[in-house]
């Protein structure tokens, strides 16, 4: 794999690959916390909690709110992985969408509904009783970033389907992993070596 000029080959983005001694005590806390063999970063410090560590403050905060986006919201594992393909497919952002779409299928979500979303087919046959749930969050992320605002009949039955917490709960995942896109974005990050792309984006000239 031929990497562009301003990239790290060591951190594969425009940031180089910090080391343990380069970070303060802060920094030093966050980066234990993903080299633990009990961290639930699916690609280690090659990604945005090795780009976070830039700012060590800013990553306490951003890996603490990842945390509970991803694994203690109202929403079940499958379903917040829906979520998360549903923005990385909405913004195109390739990193994020490779990272996550093995992960959609470990916590059971049918292959058929990621093709929906990777391919950005109508939701016709997901109203049925099986698929309300996900087809509202395939909905909720279309509408919020084509339209930047979410239609009231959508707002309605999110709320019916997930309640109050969980309705905010999905538009605080889908915005944390926005601003992830755009960090992945500036930083220019690459794919793993070997890694296959999985998203179907043009390449920009």
């Amino acid at each position: 794999m031929r990497l562009p000029r301003d990239v790290h080959p060591a951190s594969l983005s425009r940031l180089p690959l910090l080391e343990r001694g380069e970070l303060d005590e802060e920094g030093q806390k966050h980066y234990d916390a993903v080299v633990s063999p009990a961290s639930r970063t699916l690609v280690g410090l090659r990604g945005p909690s090795g780009i976070w560590l830039h700012s060590p403050k800013l990553a306490g905060f951003l890996r603490a709110a990842n945390q509970y986006l991803r694994f203690e919201t109202a929403l079940d594992r499958r379903l917040t992985e829906l979520a998360i393909l549903v923005t990385a497919r909405e913004l195109d952002n390739q990193f994020e969408w490779t990272a996550h779409e093995p992960a959609a299928l470990a916590e059971g979500l049918d292959a058929k509904i990621i093709e929906i979303v990777k391919r950005r087919k109508p939701l016709a046959r997901l109203g049925q009783r099986s698929g309300q749930k996900e087809a509202v969050i395939i909905a909720f992320g279309r509408e919020l970033f084509r339209r930047k605002k979410l239609g009231s009949a959508t707002f309605a039955r999110a709320v019916e389907l997930f309640g109050r917490r969980g309705v905010l709960e999905l538009a605080a995942l889908m915005g944390t992993y926005a601003m992830t896109a755009v960090i992945l974005n500036t930083v220019d990050q690459q794919l793993h070596p070997g890694q296959p792309a999985l998203l179907p984006v043009r390449r920009s000239r």
